[in-house]
């Protein structure tokens, strides 16, 4: 099994380094899953943006040979039409990589893409990404890969589905796929990369994660569902830069899958404590807006991004101590997640153009080459959950009870920024510069010496 794929990375060198023989860990996963020889391991990835597309096409590239013991699909929405512009940047990116260009000839598809490049043909998000396009990365050419646009083609024998979706979307796309699994006598087992959240305000307040939604959609035991996460940055992790993540869930799978899903640019421990991995997920996205608002606004100033990610941090440690009892300290790859999201990710990329108005928030908060902005929805969602009376908690510097949302001034003001609209993004600096604002320290102390945990936050129960 030696090879060259579309990207020039030798298939025989993971075979060597990839942590084992690529065989026997394809075995190890069949055998723990009950598949029989002659049944192949069907894994699908439901969504196509840049983490669910590259993480796809990494098993791709890594397990694609082994046709008869796995076979890997992705499925995204058909009829995403392909604009003129974006058609014009597609065709300089594959003239510009010989591989992908002798690739595209060889495989008799460079011609449409001359056809698009002139206005002669309207091209597809579906119908690049079986090129290897993401059409919210362009930029960076993948692997050919298998598209299925059918949803129920794709999920019904599914062994592993890899959540690829926005939290906004994942309840409903699971929810449409519970009704192909009514007939299974075998539960899926689901890895979920969503990072955000969603807020229910009654009858009972709670946040809703991605795990928990796809729990609630399918009926598929949470033992079963578990999430990955870590510094990642879709392009340079495809691209072969050093990585790691933490796979996050029951111990019957997260141990064996790590060891599946780990590669030599591309490190995945396990943790049992999925709750923190995928609050903190859903909680570093709110706070890189306002990362990327003050970087934009103090022109790149470190200090004032030192200052900013102190008081963000402990606003992060404080708020999953009212929803884990004993919450997975802010460190290794949970912390380098947090890092790299507010220095690069999209949602800082979103804030930067939005205090610079090169972006207004009429546009909403899906963006063209982007995808879906998440961080200004799980704004809202932890807002306004911990802006309620009955989750008071005491302050005791007044010795008086408060909504836990008023220990939390930059979470604050972002939701004045983005959901109401009462500031523009340069009052982020007012609540950055407030002297009132105690020392960081003082909200985790706060969080760590009374009460807080709430297990109704998560629909768990003490």
């Amino acid at each position: 099994m030696v090879g060259r794929n579309g990207n020039g990375h030798s298939s025989c060198s993971l075979l060597n380094v990839n942590g084992g023989n690529l065989e026997e860990k394809v075995d190890e996963i069949r055998d723990l899953i009950g598949k029989v020889e002659g049944d192949p391991l069907r894994i699908v990835g439901v969504g196509a943006g840049a983490w669910g597309s590259v993480f796809i096409a990494m098993l791709q590239e890594a397990y694609g040979s082994l046709r008869e013991k796995v076979l890997i699909r992705i499925w995204r929405r058909p009829g995403r039409a392909v604009d003129r512009p974006t058609a014009e940047q597609l065709f300089k990116v594959i003239n510009s990589r010989e591989n992908v260009l002798r690739r595209l000839i060889r495989r008799c598809a460079y011609l449409k893409y001359v056809e698009a490049r002139l206005g002669d043909r309207i091209l597809h998000a579906d119908e690049i990404l079986k090129d290897g396009f993401c059409l919210n990365m362009i930029d960076t050419p993948l692997c050919p890969l298998k598209v299925v646009t059918n949803l129920q083609e794709a999920v019904w024998d599914a062994d592993i589905v890899i959540n690829g979706l926005p939290s906004t979307e994942t309840l409903e796309v699971f929810q449409e796929i519970s009704k192909y699994w009514k007939e299974r006598i075998t539960a899926p087992v689901i890895v979920s990369l969503a990072k955000g959240v969603e807020a229910e305000l009654g009858p009972e307040p709670r946040i809703i994660t991605p795990t928990l939604m796809i729990n609630r959609a399918t009926g598929v035991p949470l033992e079963n569902i578990l999430y990955l996460g870590g510094p990642n940055i879709a392009s340079e992790i495809y691209n072969k830069e050093y990585a790691n993540a933490r796979l996050c869930g029951a111990e019957k799978w997260r141990k064996p899958l790590a060891k599946f899903l780990r590669q030599p640019h591309f490190i995945v421990w396990d943790n049992g404590d999925l709750v923190t991995h995928e609050i903190m997920g859903g909680l570093k996205n709110v706070y890189a807006i306002g990362a990327g608002m003050v970087a934009a606004l103090t022109n790149e100033s470190a200090t004032s991004k030192s200052v900013y990610f102190a008081h963000c941090t402990s606003e992060m440690i404080f708020i999953t101590h009212l929803l884990a009892e004993e919450p997975e300290k802010l460190a290794g790859p949970l912390l380098a997640d947090t890092y790299v999201t507010l220095l690069k990710g999209r949602n800082a990329w979103y804030g930067q153009k939005l205090a610079k108005g090169e972006l207004n928030l009429e546009m909403g908060d899906s963006i063209k080459g982007k995808g879906m902005i998440q961080g200004v929805s799980a704004v809202r969602a932890f807002y306004e959950l911990l802006s309620l009376s009955s989750l008071n908690v005491l302050n005791p510097e007044e010795n008086k009870h408060v909504a836990p949302a008023e220990l939390c001034p930059i979470l604050r003001m972002l939701y004045r920024i983005l959901i109401t609209r009462e500031y523009p993004a340069q009052a982020i600096l007012q609540a950055l510069r407030d002297e009132t604002m105690n020392d960081p320290r003082d909200r985790i102390e706060i969080a760590q010496s009374h009460v807080f945990y709430r297990p109704s936050l998560l629909g768990q129960k003490l």
